[in-house]
């Protein structure tokens, strides 16, 4: 697999990406949707990774830096047809990295409670990130979820 950074101007990580806020639609309400659109994404601060598997996209995730000691994980999404394949495990590996690189000493993120985000709440917490209150102009949402881990250098 290569995970290679992603400037986001093709169709197919933004049929990708569509596919990624239509779950999130489905899943939660207008309020408590918090995924960012393509634009969204192509902030400054946010530097963006797509993973493929020979020439098929297989899943994405994002860091926007918070400050110089830490990020936020956006858009974390695996393939359905890549699911239960270590993928996102191998995404959040490069974004784990990539922090520690950067010298931050946390990576938070705000997921969904439900039970949709259940494998993602497992993944999350097999990498090491535990519950956390809410972050940056976040609000506390029962329909949320906030997750950190602490960066060892």
């Amino acid at each position: 697999m290569q995970i290679v950074i992603d400037p986001l101007d093709g169709p197919e990580i933004a049929a990708f990406l569509q596919a990624h806020l239509d779950d999130m639609r489905a899943v939660s309400p207008p309020e408590s949707k918090h995924a960012l659109d393509l634009e969204g994404l192509k902030a400054p601060a946010i530097t963006f990774w797509s993973a493929y598997d020979e020439q098929t996209l297989v899943g994405c995730g994002a860091i926007k830096e918070l400050d110089a000691d830490g990020g936020e994980i956006k858009s974390m999404r695996v393939h359905g047809t890549a699911r239960g394949k270590g993928v996102g495990s191998a995404i959040l590996r490069h974004l784990i990295a990539i922090a520690r690189g950067r010298g931050y000493r946390y990576l938070k993120l705000e997921t969904g409670s439900m039970a949709f985000f259940t494998p993602a709440h497992g993944l999350y917490q097999k990498h090491g990130f535990r519950e956390c209150a809410p972050f940056g102009d976040y609000q506390a949402d029962p329909n949320s979820l906030f997750m950190e881990l602490t960066i060892d250098q």
